[in-house]
């Protein structure tokens, strides 16, 4: 190890390997939080120091939080946290606890609770009467101001703070239960300029690491694209009238947004889902979810055999594509964004190849009418299933107050905020027109509410808006080959075509375009009629022939020339799949005596394996007989006790290597970040990220990724191959 340390021009290691303190410590981007936002965040790690055994949104328990520990003041925090553990404590309503919670209010004569109050009309009598979800109480009187004030207490209910009072009277019809008083559990109030102002304090990085943090996942293990679909479950909530789907495997995350996110959302099941409870009952007059909540999300929503009603299919696509729908011979009209999300049950080249990425929805469901309404469709299958180092421990927003925030920019339209700069292609309908722009305008009150955002920042959410509908427009015209083809892109102005392609596009292009329409003209169609020609021949080198004068089958040896290896740039997308260093980078590297790599940041286990399966395939590459000299240039770490790790982790690489037939020398890198491949059989290949090109994972044993680079997914990337001689 002492030769690897000179080597590097390494500092001197601690005798007694020193100290690590392991104690959490705020990040810069925290203090700045706290320095722009005092009183609006919190540290998102108390909500599960507090939830305890109390089943609530976490935007109730951060409002009790945001009243008590929205400081940067450990003092504070911990006096906070024992405050609202004892409300919780006192005053929430735990079911099976009922009973005991009925007895001090009676005891008392008053007593404060917290329980989920729905409001219906009794119009027997010509009141509104109070049901308690927790205390199993009905019948309470409401008077008319409350329910004014608080209209979606007759549609849900919503979580409040009760002081409620017990009266006993002989008269069996009168409720013994009254309401002193209710507060919905939610702000009243908020200063939008400041909010404003704040944001032009933060750069995009910063800003989209903030509503990570807010939403209550750690940034650092999410790449940009990552980030951004997690942010796109935001846009019902900021945009009117916005239609998401989402679907992909368990344990994603696709339906927490919606139940614990906002007390402006409500989450039901996508089975619960009747025509007077979304929209009115003819009945009564009184209207249903759209009409009280600003996103209402369908969970389990996939399914190929759940029975729907067609009825309400129907006024659900009218509503989706005009924001209206009928009670009889009135229209009325409503703002709620619809969300549907749901699990899906094969992968996506299985889909792709067999049917469609809608092919989980029920019948009634996968119909060209309905999918055409959505604006956009997460690719559910690239974002991670949840683990508990996901979670941030950093500060983000009150839930309540980004809530408040972000409902009142429904009101805002920035979609036309990119013509300055692009242009949308000639050829994309009104509706795909549609869909991109709200997505885009969402996006833009999420990332640059302030409309300080650069051509290139711009450019980037544009690009992902036009994906998001494109991926749903190729799925149609799967399903219905009348639909006109679509050619998907934009260009600069003064500049040329760019088109924009999904990732699952990129990564299985010959299954994505298996099922285009004959009128799509696509290239990849003429591709697939070569290899399917291809695929009569016989073995590699000859072509089959038949003898004309025998009537038997002979071969014809034609010379095949080696494929030529591409030169140029490459770029890859983050999440993509499918990709190793096996063809990225074996075919340059075959035939080499000597390599060179010049990667400054070989520090972590992960880099140090990286490394190892890079000499693992190129020792497999090699007759057993030969040896190869690789050269490796990289930094060494600067804290003394992570310096050591990695000279011993260094050291252990060599000592393999050595066994089977690499020597590798280690040296310290001249080049600063530069990360670069030289052979000696003439080629250079630039690495953007050098051989970190993988994203994190949880490196359980049962992860397919451990076993093939091809199962992982990879962060945004490029390659530039070089020959120099």
């Amino acid at each position: 190890m002492t030769n690897l340390e000179d080597a590097l021009g390494g500092i001197d290691i601690l005798a007694d390997g020193g100290t690590i303190d392991t104690a959490p410590a705020k990040s810069a981007l925290d203090d700045k939080i706290n320095e722009h936002f005092a009183g609006a965040v919190v540290r998102k790690d108390l909500v599960k120091a507090v939830k305890g055994n109390a089943i609530v949104p976490s935007y109730v328990l951060e409002y009790l939080l945001g009243q008590y520990a929205a400081s940067d003041d450990e003092a504070t925090i911990q006096a906070g946290i024992e405050t609202v553990r004892k409300i919780l404590a006192e005053h929430y309503v735990h079911r099976n606890e009922s009973e005991l919670v009925k007895s001090k209010i009676k005891e008392r004569g008053r007593y404060r609770i917290i329980d989920k109050v729905s409001v219906a009309l009794n119009e027997k009598d010509d009141v509104y009467q109070a049901t308690f979800a927790k205390l199993g109480i009905s019948g309470v009187i409401v008077d008319s101001a409350t329910v004014g004030a608080h209209p979606k207490l007759l549609v849900g209910g919503v979580w409040c703070l009760c002081d409620v009072e017990y009266f006993h009277t002989e008269d069996a019809r009168v409720s013994p239960w009254i309401l002193g008083s209710l507060k919905p559990i939610q702000m009243s109030n908020f200063d939008y300029d400041g909010y404003l102002d704040a944001r032009a304090k933060f750069t995009t990085d910063e800003w989209i690491d903030l509503l990570l943090q807010s939403i209550g996942f750690n940034p650092e293990m999410f790449g940009r694209r990552g980030k951004l679909l997690q942010l796109v479950r935001l846009i019902p909530f900021v945009e009117r009238n916005y239609n998401l789907v989402e679907l992909g495997p368990k344990g994603t995350g696709k339906s927490h947004i919606y139940s614990e996110f906002s007390p402006h959302g409500m989450l039901i099941s996508g089975g619960e889902v009747t025509v007077p409870k979304l929209f009115v009952n003819n009945s009564n007059g009184r209207l249903g979810l759209v009409g009280y909540w600003d996103v209402v999300a369908f969970d389990e929503f996939a399914g190929k055999k759940k029975r729907t009603d067609k009825a309400l299919v129907d006024i659900m696509k009218n509503y989706m594509a005009n924001k209206s729908f009928s009670r009889g011979v009135e229209t009325l009209g409503a703002e709620a964004s619809m969300v549907f999300v749901g699990n899906t049950s094969h992968t996506v080249p299985y889909m792709l190849k067999h049917s469609d990425l809608f092919d989980e929805l029920p019948e009634s469901y996968h119909d060209p009418a309905f999918l055409d309404r959505l604006h956009f469709y997460i690719p559910g299958w690239e974002v991670d299933t949840i683990r508990s180092e996901m979670f941030s421990s950093g500060y983000g927003f009150v839930v309540d107050y980004i809530a408040e925030v972000l409902k009142s920019m429904r009101n805002l339209d920035y979609s036309d905020r990119y013509q300055q700069y692009f242009t949308l292609g000639s050829d994309i309908s009104t509706r795909d027109r549609d869909g991109i722009h709200k997505t885009f305008s969402g996006l833009m009150k999420l990332l640059y509410p302030h409309e300080q955002a650069t051509a290139e920042e711009i450019e980037e959410i544009l690009r992902f808006s036009i994906e998001g509908r494109k991926r749903v427009k190729d799925q149609i015209l799967r399903i219905d080959a009348t639909m006109a083809d679509v050619r998907f892109g934009y260009e600069p102005i003064g500049g040329g075509w760019t088109s924009v392609t999904t990732l699952e596009e990129d990564e299985f292009p010959t299954y994505y375009r298996a099922h285009r329409t004959a009128s799509s003209g696509d290239d990849a169609d003429a591709d697939m009629g070569a290899e399917a020609a291809g695929a009569d021949r016989g073995d590699e080198g000859s072509l089959p022939r038949v003898d004309l004068t025998t009537g038997t089958d002979v071969q014809i040896e034609v010379e095949v020339p080696e494929p030529k290896l591409f030169e140029g740039h490459r770029d890859f997308a983050e999440n993509q799949r499918g990709l190793s260093y096996e063809t990225l980078l074996m075919p340059y590297l075959e035939g080499a005596t000597e390599v060179e790599l010049h990667d400054p940041y070989v520090r972590m286990s992960h880099q140090g394996r990286n490394l190892v399966e890079l000499l693992a395939m190129i020792a497999s590459a090699k007759d057993p007989a030969d040896e190869i000299n690789f050269k490796l240039f990289t930094l060494l770490e600067e804290e003394p006790e992570y310096q050591k790790k990695q000279l011993q982790m260094l050291n252990e690489i060599v000592q393999g290597a050595a066994q089977q037939g690499i020597k590798v020398d280690v040296a310290k890198d001249p080049g600063g970040h530069d990360r670069w491949i030289r052979t000696d059989t003439g080629w250079r290949i630039n690495l953007g990220r050098g051989l970190d090109i993988f994203q994190k994972s949880d490196g359980g044993w049962f992860d397919f990724g451990n076993s093939r680079q091809e199962f992982r997914q990879v962060r945004a990337f490029g390659v530039t191959y070089i020959r120099e001689a």
